[in-house]
C-alpha cells in the first residue's frame, strides 16, 4: 500500500493544527481540507481566457487561475462523458474501467464493486455531495450516487435527459423533485435511442438550480471536512432541441446585442454564466473563512464538441489541438484544469506536469490521509500542488470503443494513437512528438521504430477485455 510521504504528512499536521487554532470558536474543527471538483460539459482546451480564448470572456476562472495553478497537459478520462466520468470517481483508466462508452441508453451503470472517491473519502468522516449531472448509474441500479457514497444528490441521473436545461424534474437524493417546466419526451435515435426531451415552458433553469443548492451545501457544511463534486452541464447541447437553438440558456447576457448565429451566441453565453457562476463559489468560501482548507478543481469531461454548427471553428475552441468529442487525438481529450488552494498552492503556477483525471481519486485519498489503493491507475499529485517532488506516469492509456474503435498512449513528449481499429484491427500506429507538434500534423512512426514498438506493447498490456465494451480487438480473439 502506498503511504503518505514525509514532506505530505507534515504539511498536514500543520495545516490542521493551523485550522484548530483558527476556529476555536467552532464547535467542530476542520482537521481535513475539504474538496470541490467542478466539471463543465463538453468545455474545450480553447474556451477559456487563460488559456487563450479571445471571444468568451471568463474573468472569474481567468482570475482563479491567476490565484492557483493553471494545468497545460492535463487529460479526461475519456473522449465522451460516461466512460470520462467514471474514470475520475474510480481513478481507473479506460482500460481497466467498467464504463468505456456512451453506449447504454440514459447511461450505463457503474457496478457495485467499483470503489468511488466518495466512498473513500466518507471512511474518515467527510460529508459527500454531487449536485449537478451524474450519467452512470440511474436510479434503482447499483451504480445511482447514494449508493456510490454521496449523503446527498441533486440532479440528473440520465445522461441523456441532461441535455434538457429546464427538465421536467431532478433527483433530490431518492426522490423526484418536480419542476414548473413542461416537457415533452420522445425517442431520439441521433441519441443512441436514449430519451430525449424538449421543453415547451421553461421557468426553472437547471444550471441556476445547481448554483444555488452547490452554495447551500457548502453553508450546511461548513464547520466540517466535506467533499462536493459539482459536474455542470454546461456548455453541452441539448440534440434533441430541434429549434435552431440547442445551445439551451435563459438569455445572451453581455452578447445580446452581437450578431452572431443563435446557437453561437448561446455558447457564449453558457459559459460566462458558468465563469459568472464560478466566481460566486470561491467568493462564498472566502466569506465562509474556509478558503485556505478548501481545494477547488476546475476541469472538463472531454474535448469540445464535434464541428456541427461553427461554434468549435468560431472559437478556436480547440486551440492549435486536432480533433475534438470523440477523438483520441488531443482535441478530444486535452482538456484545461485549474487547482485553487489559497495559502497552499503558488499563485500564478503554471505547470507542464502531465495528469489525468484518473489522478483525482489518489490525489484526494492522500489529501483525506488514507493510504492511496493500490487498485488505482492514477497517482497522487497532492506534491505537484504542495510545492514538493511530484512523481511522473510512465505512460498515459486510453481506449474508445466507438466512432471507429481507437487506442492511444502519452509517453513522456511521444503520443501515439491507433484509429479505424473496425475496418482494420492491425491498424498502423501514428507517433507524434507533442513537445514541437501538439496539433499531431506530422507522424514520426518511421523514424521511431522502438517508440512505436514500446507503446505497441503498452496498448496491448493495458487493454483488459470488457465484453460490454468491446475493440474490434477482441471480437477477433474471442472468435478465435
Amino acid at each position: 500500500m502506498k503511504t503518505l510521504n514525509i514532506c505530505a504528512a507534515l504539511f498536514f499536521f500543520f495545516l490542521n493544527l493551523s485550522c484548530t487554532n483558527e476556529n476555536t470558536n467552532k464547535s467542530n474543527s476542520i482537521i481535513k481540507p475539504n474538496i470541490i471538483y467542478i466539471l463543465a460539459d463538453d468545455l474545450g482546451y480553447g474556451d477559456l481566457g487563460c488559456y487563450g480564448q479571445q471571444k468568451i470572456k471568463t474573468p472569474e476562472l481567468d482570475k482563479m487561475a491567476r490565484e492557483g495553478m493553471q494545468f497545460t497537459d492535463h487529460y479526461a478520462g475519456n473522449a465522451v462523458c460516461a466512460p470520462s466520468r467514471n474514470n475520475l470517481m474510480t481513478g481507473m483508466h479506460p482500460g481497466h474501467a467498467s464504463i468505456r462508452g456512451n453506449g447504454c441508453k440514459g447511461g450505463c451503470s457503474m457496478p457495485d464493486e467499483d470503489i468511488t472517491v466518495a466512498e473513500y473519502l466518507k471512511k474518515v468522516g467527510y460529508i459527500t455531495g454531487i449536485i449537478g449531472k451524474w450519467g452512470i448509474g440511474q436510479h434503482s441500479t447499483e451504480g445511482f450516487p447514494t449508493n456510490q457514497g454521496f449523503d446527498f444528490f441533486y440532479g440528473y441521473d440520465n445522461q441523456i435527459l441532461a441535455h434538457n436545461y429546464w427538465p421536467e424534474y431532478l433527483w433530490r437524493d431518492n426522490q423526484k423533485e418536480y419542476l414548473d417546466n413542461k416537457v415533452n419526451y420522445f425517442n431520439s435515435t441521433a441519441w443512441h435511442n436514449g430519451l430525449g426531451s424538449v421543453s415547451k415552458e421553461k421557468k426553472e433553469y437547471s444550471h441556476d438550480l445547481f448554483v444555488r443548492e452547490a452554495k447551500k451545501f457548502i453553508q450546511n457544511h461548513q464547520d466540517t471536512s466535506f467533499f462536493l463534486y459539482v459536474p455542470f452541464t454546461i456548455p453541452h447541447n441539448n440534440g434533441e432541441a430541434m429549434d435552431g437553438k440547442e445551445q439551451e440558456v435563459p438569455d445572451y447576457g453581455i452578447y445580446a446585442e452581437r450578431s452572431w448565429a443563435p446557437d453561437t451566441t448561446g455558447y457564449a453565453a453558457m459559459v460566462t454564466r458558468m465563469d459568472r457562476d464560478i466566481g460566486e463559489i470561491l467568493d462564498l468560501i472566502r466569506q465562509l473563512d474556509i478558503d485556505k482548507n478548501t481545494l477547488v478543481i476546475f476541469d472538463s469531461d472531454n474535448g469540445s464538441m464535434q464541428e456541427y454548427s461553427g461554434i468549435t471553428e468560431f472559437f478556436n475552441s480547440n486551440g492549435t489541438l486536432r480533433g475534438a468529442k470523440r477523438d483520441l487525438y488531443e482535441g478530444g481529450i486535452r482538456v484545461p484544469m485549474i487547482a485553487w488552494w489559497p495559502k497552499t498552492i503558488e499563485s500564478g503556477t503554471v505547470t507542464e506536469h502531465i495528469t489525468a483525471s484518473w489522478d483525482f481519486l489518489p490525489t484526494a485519498c492522500e489529501m483525506a490521509g488514507l493510504e492511496i489503493p493500490e487498485n488505482t491507475d492514477g497517482i497522487s499529485f497532492l506534491p505537484l500542488l504542495t510545492g514538493e517532488q511530484q512523481p511522473s506516469h510512465e505512460f498515459l492509456y486510453w481506449e474508445y470503443g466507438s466512432n471507429g474503435g481507437q487506442q492511444a498512449v502519452r509517453m513522456g513528449k511521444w503520443k501515439g494513437i491507433r484509429h479505424h481499429l473496425a475496418d482494420n484491427p492491425d491498424a498502423p500506429l501514428e507517433l507524434y512528438d507533442l513537445e514541437v507538434d501538439p496539433g499531431e500534423l506530422i507522424n514520426l512512426a518511421n523514424q521511431n521504430v522502438e517508440i512505436v514498438q514500446k507503446i505497441k506493447n503498452i496498448m496491448q498490456e493495458e487493454h483488459h477485455l470488457n465484453e460490454q465494451y468491446l475493440l474490434p480487438v477482441d471480437t477477433i480473439n474471442i472468435n478465435t
